[in-house]
């Protein structure tokens, strides 16, 4: 190794964590996802080690202290993210020669989640929320209303602005999607009156992220449902959209460019698909 390959190779891997973000992330959609998930892998002891002195040893006794305090699905996602790194640090800036994360073991993937509301909770949703759409509480039962319909994400949704919104052609332009592409939504007749009672203002359901997620587990909590989140709208949404739309087109719908994506998503019950087959 070149005497510029070794002074690389010494550099502390906080730091090699700081250069990623100044110089990789800000370029991915998903930067402040990472910053903030560097941000805390720069507390661990792991970080004050010389990157070309971490092993897949050192790696996968940080994924266990992880697993001590976070969910399986969420440790596989950051071990992508710091293999994302050396792998950066191995092609890019020279400062190893392996990758080290390729010998850790991922913990094992999560159960596929299931989870669909009933007719019922829907109901107990909108009768605690109310239905004066000048309240916050009001519009985010409305938005999940509005992504059973759609299929749409809980960041599109709330991300929707008024100029992005065709109610003739009934359709949703998303100009930026998870999937680092834009969208074009087809929008239901019912998504088209849910979203003519909304009074104006921008963006359309005024409402952010966070007063989304938190307003929504609160009307949860409040009409006594258990074990529902938003994103479950976007299950319930798929297995009614697959009624009306071939595998192509609801994938296209839906913003999935790999359709096994779908399978994660589809969970008509055995008693609905017996309807289907009269």
């Amino acid at each position: 190794m070149a005497n510029g390959e070794q002074l690389a190779a010494s550099t502390l891997f906080t730091d090699v964590l700081d250069r990623y973000v100044r110089e990789v992330s800000p370029a991915k959609r998903g930067h402040r996802w990472e910053d903030l998930q560097i941000r805390r892998l720069q507390k661990d002891p792991l970080a004050r080690k010389p990157i070309s002195e971490i092993t897949a040893t050192d790696l996968a006794g940080w994924r266990d202290r992880r697993l001590r305090d976070v969910s399986a699905g969420t440790v596989r996602r950051e071990m992508v993210l710091v293999s994302a790194i050396f792998t950066q640090a191995r092609r890019e800036w020279r400062m190893v020669s392996v990758n080290p994360m390729s010998d850790v073991r991922r913990p094992k993937e999560p159960p596929k989640r299931s989870r669909r509301p009933s007719d019922d909770e829907i109901e107990r949703l909108l009768y605690v929320a109310g239905d004066d759409l000048s309240k916050s509480q009001a519009r985010a039962v409305h938005a999940f209303l509005f992504a059973i319909e759609t299929g749409m994400r809980a960041g599109e949704i709330v991300g929707m602005r008024s100029d992005a919104v065709d109610l003739e052609r009934r359709v949703v332009t998303l100009p930026m999607t998870k999937n680092g592409d834009a969208r074009q939504v087809p929008l239901s007749s019912e998504a088209v009156r849910l979203l003519r009672a909304l009074p104006e203002g921008e963006p359309v359901f005024q409402l952010s992220s966070q007063n989304l997620d938190a307003l929504f587990r609160k009307m949860r909590d409040k009409a006594a449902i258990e074990g529902l989140n938003f994103h479950d709208s976007r299950h319930e949404a798929i297995t009614r959209l697959s009624r009306k739309l071939d595998v192509l087109a609801l994938a296209k719908m839906v913003g999935h460019r790999d359709i096994k994506m779908l399978q994660r998503y589809y969970d008509a019950t055995a008693e609905e698909l017996a309807r289907r087959l009269d």
